[in-house]
């Protein structure tokens, strides 16, 4: 009776049981046991173990991050398997850190003009700022702005001797100006263009006979008379 052989080409990955063996390697492996004749039968396995890979990768990311046509927005552990160059499990393992992104916002209220993070502003609106949090991340700060105006208003004012304005007394001619706070909380300039005209008064002294006519008043005795009038410039002549 003849003894037998048979030969088989096994290519499998990271291990192969045969014949109740485990074989992690390539290489030719050998089986002897008993045909059905009662002789010899010899199983050669020609064997190629080809290995699975894996490997991982760790990112930082701001708020969301795409990977393996997925997207992820918090942080963890992620794995991702699919065939590498030999027909073997490839496993990709993302160790993912999300950094979120962060927003605020300030109310200002200015007169006139408003500096911020450089910028100059002289009207009223909302603003932005963009900018790197401490994580790396954008920062995002809106102002909201209220811009008030200063104010100012002018006066021309002509008056005989002096004039009081604003709890002063000013006895000569000039422009003046005072400064206090308007209704919305800034600068109201009032300006004061002021024209000081002076009375006047003269004295004359006339000796006459029985009667004397001034002014259109008839006077038959002596004494001190006085007659108001108005001089060139609007104000008082006595």
């Amino acid at each position: 009776n003849p003894s037998t052989t048979s030969t088989s080409t096994v290519t499998a990955c990271d291990n192969y049981t045969w014949n109740g063996s485990n074989y992690t390697g390539s290489g030719t492996y050998t089986y002897l046991t008993t045909n059905s004749n009662g002789c010899d039968s010899t199983a050669i396995l020609n064997l190629t173990i080809n290995p699975s890979t894996t490997f991982s990768v760790s990112v930082t990311e701001c708020d969301t991050y795409s990977w393996n046509g997925q997207t992820y927005t918090t942080s963890g552990v992620y794995t991702y398997v699919t065939t590498n160059s030999n027909g073997c499990d490839s496993t990709a393992s993302l160790n993912l850190t999300i950094n979120p992104s962060t927003t605020s916002s300030v109310s200002v209220t200015e007169c006139d003009s408003y500096t911020w993070n450089g910028n100059t502003y002289n009207s009223s609106g909302s603003y932005s700022d963009l900018t790197t949090n401490s994580v790396g991340c954008d920062s995002t700060v809106y102002l909201n702005l209220i811009i008030n105006n200063s104010t100012s208003s002018t006066v021309s004012i002509t008056e005989c001797d002096s004039y009081t304005w604003n709890g002063n007394t000013y006895d000569s001619s000039g422009n003046y100006s005072y400064l206090t706070t308007n209704s919305v909380g800034c600068d109201s300039t009032a300006y004061l263009y002021l024209t000081i005209n002076y009375t006047s008064s003269s004295i004359s002294v006339e000796t006459y006979c029985d009667n004397y006519t001034w002014n259109g008043i008839n006077y038959t005795n002596s004494g001190n008379y006085s007659y108001l009038t108005t001089n060139s410039v609007g104000c008082d002549s006595t």
